[in-house]
């Protein structure tokens, strides 16, 4: 994957994107189905053409384009003047440290590969990427994957969310789409350097990429 700022751009609104996922569930108990979708179609596509082919296009990943431009940001709301989540911020970084240790160790990457690739057989049987059989191998495979490389991400919300069974294999699934984001990122020549001297340069790409949209 070509080493721009295009690219390292799309790769942070995705992870964003993933999260904002998890935050939702978390607070709300749902999420918005095609935010969803799009995060996990990541995961189980395999010949995607560009970094937003993975997404479905570049209009899929407005919510997280929007998220990456006020997260990154010196004011402290949003358009629609809600306050910044800084816990977005906080797991966004937390994933894209665990995604350095995946890269790290080849063991534990090859059995989530592995794992990927069962997954995306089982496409033939689900088609829908959200149907809950498919949401719940993927989050069983983040769980004895990634989770095993710690520390694990702690999420906040309402306890009663936090511990549904279903919405929890959901946000499991959205932390293992931000894990390919942040392989994504990487790919695109993304490091700790350039998410805090290019912050600036990919606001500025990502607001170019909404007005395209």
């Amino acid at each position: 994957m070509e080493h721009s700022t295009r690219n390292r751009t799309i790769a942070l609104a995705a992870l964003f994107q993933c999260i904002d996922g998890v935050i939702q569930l978390a607070n709300n108990g749902t999420c918005d189905e095609d935010l969803l979708k799009s995060c996990i179609n990541s995961i189980l596509i395999d010949d995607a053409i560009s970094a937003e082919a993975l997404y479905g296009g570049l209009d899929q990943l407005k919510p997280g384009l929007s998220s990456m431009m006020y997260q990154l940001g010196s004011g402290q709301t949003d358009p629609n003047g809600r306050g910044k989540q800084l816990d977005a911020t906080q797991y966004s970084i937390n994933v894209l440290a665990l995604e350095k240790k995946l890269s790290r160790n080849p063991e534990v990457f090859r059995k989530l590969m592995d794992g990927i690739a069962e997954a995306q057989k089982q496409l033939e049987f689900y088609p829908d990427p959200t149907h809950t059989n498919m949401i719940a191998r993927l989050a069983d495979l983040y769980t004895n994957t990634i989770s095993t490389l710690g520390p694990r991400i702690m999420i906040k919300g309402d306890q009663n969310y936090l511990t549904n069974t279903e919405n929890a294999a959901k946000m499991r699934t959205l932390l293992l789409a931000g894990i390919r984001a942040a392989l994504l990122w990487n790919q695109a020549g993304g490091s700790r350097w350039k998410l805090l001297f290019e912050r600036g340069k990919m606001q500025r790409e990502a607001d170019n990429l909404l007005k395209r949209i």
